[in-house]
């Protein structure tokens, strides 16, 4: 049977029900639905967060869309977490198969559904938005970066920031030690202490996805690169660590 608890996807042998019959998953709840899962969540994810940064164009501080994210993303995981593991973010998804909570096969199909998923939240905020916000805002996009005497702060912040993430949803959902029923509203609230803390910084995107849907839609591509390179940087960093020194025995590599 296939368990996929919070995205942990191991294969075991097939068991029989009462019937004789296998009592497997059928492929549609393995590969299709988590696929599905992750484009549904990721579009109404984004959806939420973009919106609230056109409502919060006039200038109302950070708290709006801090809140707005966090509660978006653990509400959402809360929702979708035992169907695709909630991860909406190609930088968790990266991470969650490096620490073993994701079939390899699945990371590919994970990254199209949230790229996807990003495209239709990021519409949908265009759609239903007034049109001087929408333009006021950039669609949601990411522009915080306004010269290269900004880059190095705010890829080191993006970097530390996507670590903090990362490392909640690998610890917090899928480290067989420390997870727990909280997780999903932990990493929301993540998200929460991440763009409060850095948002003025580099406006704290930490998911290639939130940063692609509305830069399609809006056409602004300015620094896109950071919202690529850096959270998957993030990703790369915690699964190390993870993986060498403070997962648990299943998890780690060495010294068992």
């Amino acid at each position: 049977m296939s368990d996929m608890e919070f995205g942990q996807m191991s294969i075991k042998e097939p068991e029989l029900d009462g019937k004789g019959l296998s009592a497997r998953p059928h492929w549609f709840e393995r590969y299709v639905q988590p696929c599905v899962g992750e484009l549904v969540g990721s579009a109404f994810f984004i959806f939420i967060g973009c919106a609230s940064v056109i409502e919060n164009s006039e200038g109302t501080g950070r708290l709006q869309p801090a809140l707005a994210h966090g509660l978006a993303l653990g509400l959402t995981i809360a929702v979708l977490g035992n169907i695709s593991g909630g991860h909406f973010n190609p930088a968790v998804s990266l991470g969650a198969w490096l620490v073993g909570g994701l079939n390899m096969v699945m990371v590919i199909p994970y990254w199209i559904s949230q790229l996807c998923g990003g495209l239709i939240g990021a519409g949908l905020a265009k759609f239903m938005s007034d049109r001087q916000r929408y333009n006021n805002a950039t669609g949601g996009a990411f522009t915080t970066i306004a010269s290269d005497d900004q880059l190095p702060a705010a890829v080191v912040a993006e970097i530390v920031m996507t670590m903090f993430l990362v490392m909640a949803v690998c610890m917090g959902a899928i480290n067989e030690k420390t997870k727990g029923p909280l997780a999903p509203f932990c990493i929301g609230f993540t998200v929460t202490a991440d763009i409060l803390a850095g948002g003025a910084i580099s406006g704290a995107c930490m998911n290639p996805a939130r940063a692609f849907g509305p830069a399609v839609v809006a056409n602004y591509w300015d620094y896109h690169w950071v919202y690529w390179v850096s959270p998957m940087v993030g990703a790369l960093l915690v699964g190390a660590l993870i993986r060498f020194l403070i997962g648990d025995k299943k998890t780690r590599i060495w010294l068992k």
